[in-house]
């Protein structure tokens, strides 16, 4: 499963549970039920706030900001690697 992918462009495996938003209380019950769990993010900070989340298996971006595919991760996870 990607960590990113654009809403409407993606079959998962298993049916994930979908948010809209990160909701601990959601995760925390997915998580025990071995349920995966896709967030919905159209901003590089909401993007990056749910992949903070381990319980979070992907994170899809609307289509017309099908741009946030292109973040690098690791760069704005953990900064500059030069």
């Amino acid at each position: 499963m990607p960590q990113l992918a654009v809403d409407g462009e993606i079959e998962f495996p298993a049916e994930p549970l979908v948010l809209d938003e990160v909701d601990d209380e959601a995760l925390r019950r997915a998580h025990e039920q071995g349920t995966p769990v896709v967030v919905r993010a159209d901003s590089k900070e909401r993007v990056l706030a749910a992949l903070a989340r381990p319980e979070v298996a992907s994170v899809l971006v609307p289509p017309e900001k099908r741009d946030l595919l292109e973040l690098d991760l690791i760069e704005e996870t953990y900064g500059r690697r030069d």
